[in-house]
């Protein structure tokens, strides 16, 4: 007896892709955004307190970027975070 089910049933079991989060293009933004990110916060002189404070953050959403916990944080959010760090950057996301 054989286990596989066939793709037609497996897509109706599947949950919806309409959340946000599974959009693979913007996972892919912001998986490159926070390398970004997360280097420049490692060679930088800033805290992570001030880094939020510039970036108009709570200070837990530098501390889930740090920990890799990019689901926490949206592209716009990176984005502020990437120009609080260096303003005058030439950012393309």
């Amino acid at each position: 007896m054989s286990t596989a089910r066939h793709s037609s049933n497996a897509e109706l079991l599947d949950p919806p892709r309409s959340c946000p989060d599974l959009d693979v293009r913007d996972l892919e933004k912001r998986t490159r955004l926070m390398r970004i990110v997360t280097r420049l916060i490692a060679v930088s002189d800033l805290g992570c307190r001030e880094i939020a404070r510039r970036a108009g953050l709570p200070a837990q959403k530098i501390s889930d970027l740090l920990a890799g916990r990019l689901e926490h944080l949206s592209l716009d959010e990176l984005r502020l975070v990437y120009h609080s760090i260096d303003p005058e950057g030439a950012l393309n996301y």
